[in-house]
Order: C-alpha cells, then structure tokens, then sequence
C-alpha cells in the first residue's frame, strides 16, 4: 500500500491534545490562503467529534474571519433549525457567533424541496475553490452523510442521502435524539467527490467508539462499504486520533505513521 497513496495520520494521548493540534493546523492552512489569495474558503464538519476542534480554532488569533467563506457539510432533511439536533443550530453555536464569517452557506434541510436546495448550494459551490474542508468518520465509516455503499462516482456537489440504521442510532447514542424513530431517515449531504475537491482535509476522530471504523479506514481496502477509505486518494489529508481512537490500528500502521507516509 505504500506509495499508493498518503496520509498524514498523527496522534495524541488525549482528546484535547488532539483537538487543540488539529486546530493550529487548520490555522495554518487557513492563514496561508488568506495570505496568498486574500480569502479563505472553508467547509465545516458538526456532531460531537469536532466540538473540542472547533473550541480551539474559534479561541485562536490571527484568523482573519471576515475574509473566510464557509459552507456546510450535510443536514437533516426536515429538521427545523431550532431543534437541538439541528447542525444549523450546531455551528451557530460553536463557529458562527463566535468568529463570524464573512460569508456563510448553510443546507436549509427544512426546505419545502429539498432537491432544489440542492441545486441552489450546487450553483453556489460550484466555481469554488475549497481551501480547506473539516471531517469526521462515523462509526459506519461514513463521511459526512455518506453512508455506506456510498456513491464514489456521483459529480453533484451536494445530494439527498438515505442514512442507514447504524448511523442514525449513533445520533440516539450521543444524544441528540430520544429515539431512533425520530432521526430523520434522510439528509443533503456533501458528495465524496465534492469532499475530494478541498485543497486539504482536516480528518478530527476521537473516541473509542471509531476504533474500528477507524482501522478500516487506514487499514483496509478503498471501499465504498467504507466510505471514509476514499480519504487515502487525497493528497493532504491530515488525520488526527486520540489514543482510544487508534487503539486498534495495527504495530505495522504505527511504525510507519512516524514518516507520515501511510
């Protein structure tokens, strides 16, 4: 596997120490394409693996965050944006009332068509140049809302996505749904392809509960059974672990990770 592609894979002891490298690296990166190009555009990640992520990045200085544009990942469809598992209501609370973007780009997943809300994100994106893009892996592997057997091929930025069993019981499991009956069974999520087209990547996975999903994506095949593996085609992508995250990842993967060459 090695020279077929590369990721930067670092970890850390703690969550925080985590959280808080993964945010100076995405400073980095967003300082430099403020710098070079005198804006920045980004795409944000939600649930509870970027919440320590997104603490530290707001808290840092030198971001000159008017000059960012943000767009978001996925949303639920039929969620309003006031209930508290909105991810509307997520990134109000922890990036936008915070820093204050200078343009912002949010999923209304309560549109009355949710395919021309599409459409309309499409046309927004469509002639940007992403910088930067935030992502996590759900305990499915999936990447943003793709589930798996994602859909590797599909062109359109952004695309309604039926959520599989496994992911919406991860929402009940974190809290942000009493039941699994009142998941939205579907969402608009951000295509691989699309995910792909960021200039880097920020992959933040805490938790003990992503080992597995986690080994399979570094360790297994680029599969659409695990839609995360997809990252492995990318250029830069930086992955950032705590160590209950990793914990199953094998010697030989720990071993070469000190070259970052994976």
């Amino acid at each position: 596997m090695k020279g077929e592609f590369k990721v930067k894979i670092r970890i850390f002891d703690t969550k925080m120490q985590m959280a808080k490298s993964a945010a100076e690296e995405a400073k980095r990166i967003l300082v430099t394409a403020l710098n070079k190009k005198g804006k920045a555009v980004l795409v944000v990640a939600t649930g509870t693996s970027q919440i320590e992520f997104l603490e530290y990045l707001t808290h840092l200085s030198y971001i000159d965050w008017s000059k960012v544009e943000m767009f978001h990942l996925d949303e639920y469809i039929g969620l309003s944006e006031d209930h508290p598992a909105s991810f509307r209501k997520y990134l109000k609370e922890h990036l936008i009332d915070k820093v204050h973007p200078g343009e912002i780009h949010m999923i209304n997943g309560d549109s009355e068509n949710p395919e021309k809300e599409c459409e309309r994100l499409n046309n927004l994106i469509k002639e940007k140049d992403i910088d930067i893009s935030f992502v996590g892996i759900g305990e499915n592997c999936h990447l943003a809302f793709n589930d798996p057997p994602a859909d590797f091929e599909i062109d359109k930025p952004y695309i309604i996505v039926n959520l599989d069993k496994t992911c919406r019981n991860q929402q009940v499991k974190e809290g942000w749904f009493d039941l699994l009956d009142n998941v939205p069974t579907q969402a608009i999520s951000m295509s691989i392809k699309q995910i792909l087209r960021s200039e880097n990547i920020i992959c933040v996975v805490p938790d003990e509960r992503k080992a597995i999903a986690v080994r399979n994506a570094i360790e297994g095949g680029i599969s659409p059974n695990c839609p995360a593996s997809i990252l492995k085609t990318h250029n830069k992508v930086s992955m950032f672990l705590d160590k209950e995250s990793s914990k199953l990842l094998h010697p030989k993967t720990l071993r070469e990770k000190e070259g970052d060459d994976l």
